[in-house]
């Protein structure tokens, strides 16, 4: 019971150290590139990575936590495929409209529902594909505005997709198969991740943006929310791996969403964004949709519990009729 609560309470503080960075890192980045002029999110987000695995490196060797040694093919392909998804997700943004980018992120719960379906054999029961289907409706209200398609872009943001959700469920297999925490998983790929995005990145950004991220001029204000930023990031990075080690892909994409109206809302309310009826509605449906969520989660989870335990009575009965067996055969013996 203690460790069910220890268990519960890990969770909790996941979620919550998630959507709290994840928040603030939003808010910093958006001051950073819409009212400071820096637009080299892809880059940023190679610093990002480094200034993690920096800082885990710098833990491990004050021993906060031990390093285990995993696969080196694993652990490189992991790697690039995560940052590979960031960079197609930055490549979506740039080549299609804002509304058919919040489509593409709002497809990766369904399209994660189908292949832990199809190729992990997991099921979901009609409670959750619905509050689901209310959290997307509610988030595509909220946020998805115009919808422009065109071929180039409507590629990237599937394949965007694609990498994002099997970079996720891996996320969660790898430290369930290998017994890898959270950290050490992060602290192994996180050079990779770092590398792939380091050597893309500046040419992705001078893609899309037509500037160049060396000719930059970097006022002290532009370099003191850089380093914010940064920092930031470990905890977000941090708390990535370990909402989805502990729950799921899918409830990290539901939080993702949560994350999203909440965005909005900090938006309106700090950055006097534009906020209308539809917004509020959509903020609505959404939250309504999170709620069944996590109630049908918590049901089964406590179904399941109870199964458990009532399976392992006979179990206990057993052993102690092969205990009674052996002592019989022991005493007969003698």
């Amino acid at each position: 019971m203690g460790e069910m609560t220890g268990f519960q309470l890990g969770v909790i503080g996941a979620l919550f150290l998630s959507v709290a960075s994840s928040v603030s890192i939003v808010i910093c980045n958006k001051a950073l590139m819409s009212n400071l002029g820096f637009p080299f999110a892809t880059t940023l987000t190679s610093w990002h990575l480094m200034v993690t695995f920096c800082t885990l490196h710098v833990a491990n060797r004050l021993n906060f936590f031990e390093s285990k040694s995993i696969d080196m093919k694993t652990v490189m392909l992991f790697g690039i495929l995560n940052g590979v998804s960031i960079g197609l997700l930055n490549l979506s943004l740039g080549f299609n409209s804002v509304g058919f980018y919040q489509m593409t992120k709002l497809a990766i719960i369904p399209f994660t529902v189908l292949v832990e379906t199809i190729f992990l054999k997991k099921q979901f029961s009609q409670q959750i594909k619905f509050s689901l289907f209310l959290l997307l409706v509610g988030v595509g209200i909220a946020s998805v505005t115009d919808l422009q398609l065109n071929f180039v872009g409507t590629v990237l943001s599937l394949l965007a997709i694609i990498t994002t959700c099997v970079g996720q469920i891996l996320t969660n297999t790898i430290q369930k198969r290998l017994n890898v925490s959270s950290t050490q998983l992060l602290y192994q790929s996180a050079p990779f991740q770092a590398a792939i995005l380091f050597v893309s990145g500046p040419g992705v950004d001078q893609f899309l943006t037509k500037q160049s991220v060396f000719s930059h001029k970097y006022s002290p204000i532009v370099l003191v929310f850089i380093i914010l930023s940064c920092l930031i990031a470990v905890s977000v990075n941090f708390s990535t791996f370990l909402v989805i080690g502990k729950t799921s892909p899918v409830t990290y994409q539901v939080l993702g969403h949560l994350k999203t109206c909440l965005v909005l809302g900090f938006g309106y309310t700090l950055l006097h964004d534009p906020f209308t009826e539809r917004n509020i509605i959509g903020i609505l449906v959404a939250i309504f949709g999170m709620g069944l969520y996590s109630y049908f989660c918590a049901q089964e989870n406590r179904k399941k519990q109870a199964a458990d335990v009532k399976d392992g009575a006979p179990l206990l009965s057993q052993d102690k009729d092969s205990h009674e067996v052996k002592k019989l055969t022991k005493n007969s013996l003698v």
